[in-house]
């Protein structure tokens, strides 16, 4: 009888084939004709197999999935959806999938490992052909796991060096050298980047990329860096909005990683009758479509969702049609003006 543990990240250990072809007391060969629908397959043969798949929660390989036939289903992963600049990423995503005669089904990781691993799992489960995954908590040793079992493309999560998958982000790094670039470029000498507290998160998340950018432009223009933290991304930054505005030293110019804590800034700052940009300038991270708002009005770096979402699809597409060397691409971020700096 076989146990298969899960590791830390909530992970299967790998069930192979052969396991299969042990449990049902049948050879290898015959399992295959079982996952192809060969014919011949006698009713008898089919039950053993399927019941030790079920069993043993086998997941075929990619390349005997690729066998079977396709669904023509994509799995979408996004941690949820109450950043505003997701909902046109997989629109997109969505749209780039239909003209090539596929169907986006949209999955939640609610921001936690285990569910995120689940969900993955339960695509692979159910014959999806690839999975789009936008911004995972799950390491980049369990999806690695995973594209063995299934093509997958991976947006804001930054690891350049991934061998069984691709990824597919803005330029993070540059967009925020661009955002103090268009601070200085104002005149503003006082820019501090407004961050949220990172420790423990691995060096794949965009956060940890748009500091580098924030202190590599601050260090080319022979200014000193001044990383201010909110609280993690699932805390309510209220009162660390308001204890930020509050400090007798607030810097004259902040660069706000998201637009997620960009705009709630923002509101905050007017509704004390704190001047934008007159007594505070503000540029965020994402220009999420709350940003044009006019009575927002949010000087934001564009990470052009449309073309991120269209890459990364047409990867994962080209993943399922065969090609297997990896792709890391980098889209070219842009920094839209507005009156908040």
């Amino acid at each position: 009888m076989h146990t298969f543990q899960k590791d830390n990240d909530g992970a299967r250990a790998r069930v192979t084939i052969r396991h299969v072809a042990e449990d049902a007391g049948v050879s290898v060969a015959a399992v295959s004709k079982v996952l192809r629908n060969a014919y011949g397959v006698s009713a008898i043969l089919r039950t053993k197999v399927e019941t030790s798949i079920e069993k043993l929660n086998y997941r075929p390989s990619v390349a005997a999935r690729a066998m079977r036939g396709r669904t023509n289903t994509i799995g979408v992963l996004a941690i949820e959806l109450s950043n505003p600049f997701l909902p046109g990423l997989i629109e997109a995503a969505s749209n780039t999938l239909a003209d090539s005669g596929f169907k986006a089904l949209v999955g939640l990781g609610r921001s936690a490992q285990p569910i995120e691993a689940s969900m993955i799992e339960s695509m692979i489960d159910n014959r999806m052909d690839g999975v789009l995954i936008i911004a995972p908590r799950i390491s980049g040793k369990v999806l690695e796991r995973y594209a063995k079992q299934i093509p997958i493309v991976v947006i804001a999560h930054h690891e350049p060096d991934a061998q069984t998958y691709d990824t597919a982000n803005s330029d993070d790094r540059k967009g925020a050298y661009l955002a103090v670039e268009a601070a200085l470029s104002k005149g503003y000498r006082d820019i501090a980047m407004l961050g949220y507290d990172i420790e423990g998160s691995p060096a794949t998340i965009v956060a940890m990329q748009r500091e580098l950018g924030y202190l590599d432009a601050m260090r080319a223009a022979g200014l000193e860096a001044r990383m201010l933290r909110l609280p993690p991304v699932d805390a309510d930054r209220t009162a660390a909005l308001n204890d930020f505005l509050s400090a007798p030293d607030r810097p004259r110019a902040v660069f706000v990683w998201s637009d997620l804590d960009a705009v709630p800034l923002i509101n905050i700052a007017r509704m004390r009758d704190i001047g934008v940009p007159s007594d505070l300038a503000i540029i965020g991270y994402d220009n999420s479509p709350v940003s044009a708002l006019p009575l927002v009005g949010l000087t934001s770096v564009d990470q052009d969702p449309v073309q991120l979402a269209r890459t990364a699809t047409q990867m994962l597409l080209e993943r399922i049609d065969g090609r297997r060397e990896a792709r890391h691409v980098l889209i070219e971020p842009h920094v839209e003006h507005r009156g908040s700096a």
